[in-house]
């Protein structure tokens, strides 16, 4: 007789619930950080601190069937215009070795979803006067990742752009993901260019 398969229990049902209501935080409310959204939507739901919470992965997941379903359009055109500014601000910045990478990258940026790139500098000075020579005003944010030397925030194309600087002998080691344990993803300007070819708006 053929076994049947247990039935889900219940603290399988609320770690779905919670990755539910962590992406339509991030989709809704623009969090991007998978830690602060899963534990806000644990406290929206009830949960303990000690509950199993979902894992980032799982989070993304929900996240991508969510916009899926109610952001698609909205979301793909999102996608594009923030690949298309990052591309133009990736050849403004060359000679700092940029890189790509968060939302706009893996598909996954939302409405309030900001560009995402990675210099490598000797100073990020010397990506501020860039910067300054150009006649582009930018904020200093607080610095809260590990190796990055400063981290500027400007406006282009009206869309936000977060820039993180960090050693040139940083460029060498593949960067922990600021969301979870795996490697974060990053390429450079030609390979943002082959995806604006390959998924036009």
């Amino acid at each position: 007789m053929p076994r049947r398969k247990p039935a889900p229990s219940a603290s399988s049902h609320l770690r779905r619930a919670i990755a539910g209501a962590a992406a339509r935080l991030m989709a809704e409310e623009g969090i991007t950080d998978y830690g602060a959204a899963k534990r806000k939507a644990a406290r929206s739901l009830g949960a303990g601190e000690g509950e199993a919470l979902p894992t980032n992965e799982e989070i993304e997941t929900e996240l991508r069937a969510w916009q899926s379903l109610y952001q698609e359009d909205e979301q793909r055109e999102r996608v594009h215009d923030l690949r298309t500014t990052a591309l133009e601000v990736m050849q403004l910045l060359a000679e700092f070795n940029p890189y790509l990478s968060g939302g706009a990258l893996d598909g996954t940026a939302g409405r309030y979803s900001a560009v995402e790139i990675e210099l490598f500098a000797d100073s990020s000075k010397d990506v501020e006067i860039m910067l300054l020579s150009h006649g582009i005003s930018y904020d200093i944010l607080d610095n809260r990742r590990i190796g990055v030397e400063a981290q500027l925030r400007l406006e282009w194309n009206d869309l936000p752009v977060v820039i993180s600087v960090s050693p040139p002998a940083a460029e060498r080691h593949q960067p922990r993901n600021s969301h979870g344990g795996r490697g974060r993803h990053r390429v450079r300007a030609e390979a943002v260019l082959e995806l604006l070819r390959e998924t036009p708006e």
